[in-house]
């Protein structure tokens, strides 16, 4: 299979395409979808008021909007990407392929011509896909791009949210900056689908803040990689991120990128895999809290191995060294800028030194949740973890409801806080993994939409009560039987 022809969605067939989009627009004709809308209209001081408002448009979004729409809810996406850039795949993510397997089945809800492999197949046939091995990362963009587009999904793009504002009279308050100025919003549910960053940011050691800005970034910034010709690299971690941003360091002219790693080994074994089945993607939010907090804290604790691909993509250069049991004690900015590390295996001169220390969740820099954060409940405020046992995301992580609603830590404190759901990775320490990775984010999407479409339900009750009683459509039009005379002997 030629490579470019396999992940260049410009080499596509039409007719392929053609023949999916015909097959989707089939099978959601079969089911009756989307479904009819149900939920009454709701003004507030005369602006009109939208069911659901979901901020961000990457798969986690998407995936949720499309489950709504399926149960007949009326919903926006609200992203504040240009439009086919949501997400990490085409800004800031690096690898060459995704690491999920090709067979997962992703936000295609249940509907088979919805999945990769059929939008891969459409394209370029059974053969190609059999000779896949794992998805090219720029190809699964294009892929959601199509997603976005079969599935007509309102998405807003270029809305930066700045504020979201519960109030007591049923609504949040979304204020929002766009193009044509800033705005508001008013809706009565808004889900937080914002990434694997959604409740935060960068995690950064304290050696960050010694060094000038411009001598490093963490891997996810945006970055001109370009700009590392010939320049001395280091690379903070081990993980999946550190392989990433070596390795394009390398592609792009670096002179020498050392990974400096404090664990003697890499772990070898990715032990989330080991959760991946239905029993915990359905059971997790059932589990007491102490077998929810043991399950998150040793997957954590055990770490995630980079991908077998990206760290060969690493040692296929001479000039890449991998610093295993190094860590740094501190580091002194020479007059032209350059960097020397003291390790504890001696001195490291850098021109540039990378981040690749994943992601926490801190409330500080994501100013738009100011008006919430001090209200959220979580999981430090309700659970205490055995000696030995802490882990600061998880005790950072929200305390989630059964639909991902946001709990208050003082009841009454801000009414209508529980209106707003986190559909994002900070809600699996409550429901597990099912709001933002690739395995299991159809699951998460119905749940979310299932438990949403109750809530509303039993919120406007007087309103489908009164339905109820005031249809009037017969079944029976009163000639379809005569009466009989007969009478039963006495």
């Amino acid at each position: 299979m030629d490579n470019t022809q396999a992940t260049t969605s410009s080499a596509a067939s039409p007719a392929g395409l053609a023949a999916l989009e015909a097959r989707v627009r089939q099978d959601l004709e079969w089911l009756a979808l989307p479904g009819k809308s149900w939920t009454p209209t709701v003004e507030r001081d005369g602006v009109p008021v939208i069911d659901v408002a979901i901020i961000g448009g990457g798969q986690a979004g998407m995936a949720a909007s499309v489950a709504l729409t399926h149960l007949g809810i009326p919903n926006v996406i609200y992203d504040q990407s240009p439009k086919d850039f949501e997400g990490p795949w085409a800004t800031t993510a690096r690898m060459e392929t995704l690491r999920s397997p090709k067979t997962l089945t992703g936000p295609a809800l249940g509907f088979p011509a919805l999945t990769f492999r059929a939008w891969f197949e459409a394209q370029f046939g059974l053969a190609a896909w059999e000779a896949l091995d794992k998805i090219p990362r720029l190809q699964w963009m294009d892929y959601l791009r199509w997603f976005r587009r079969v599935m007509h999904l309102d998405v807003r793009n270029e809305h930066r949210v700045l504020a979201v504002q519960p109030r007591a009279d049923g609504v949040v308050e979304l204020r929002l900056r766009a193009p044509a100025g800033d705005t508001t919003v008013l809706a009565r549910r808004v889900v937080v689908a914002t990434g694997r960053d959604g409740l935060g940011g960068a995690s950064l050691p304290p050696l960050a803040a010694q060094l000038p800005r411009e001598r490093w970034a963490h891997s996810s910034d945006v970055l001109d990689y370009a700009s590392l010709k010939g320049k001395r690299v280091g690379v903070i971690g081990g993980g999946s991120s550190a392989m990433d941003s070596a390795a394009t360091a390398l592609e792009q002219g670096a002179a020498r990128v050392d990974l400096l790693i404090r664990r003697q080994e890499l772990p070898r074994i990715n032990k989330g895999k080991g959760s991946g089945n239905p029993g915990l993607v359905n059971g997790h939010q059932q589990l007491p809290d102490a077998w929810k907090w043991r399950i998150r804290h040793y997957v954590n604790v055990q770490q995630v191995p980079p991908p077998s691909g990206s760290t060969r993509r690493v040692s296929r250069f001479a000039n890449a060294r991998f610093l295993l049991g190094t860590s740094i004690e501190s580091v002194d900015v020479k007059d032209d800028g350059s960097l020397l590390l003291h390790t504890n295996r001696g001195p490291l001169a850098l021109d540039f030194l990378f981040f690749s220390t994943g992601f926490k969740i801190d409330w500080s820099i994501r100013p738009e949740f100011k008006d919430i954060a001090p209200h959220v409940l979580n999981w430090s405020d309700r659970y205490t973890p055995p000696v030995g046992e802490e882990d600061e995301e998880l005790a950072d992580s929200p305390y989630l409801g059964p639909v991902f609603e946001f709990q208050q830590k003082t009841p009454g404190a801000l009414p209508g806080l529980e209106r707003v759901h986190c559909f994002c990775y900070a809600a699996a320490a409550s429901h597990g993994t099912v709001s933002g990775d690739i395995p299991a984010i159809s699951d998460g999407a119905y749940r979310l939409a299932q438990g949403i479409a109750s809530l509303m339900y039993s919120e406007d009750v007087e309103y489908h009560y009164h339905n109820i009683q005031s249809y009037v459509e017969p079944e029976l039009e009163g000639d379809e039987w005569t009466p009989s005379d007969w009478e039963l002997p006495a």
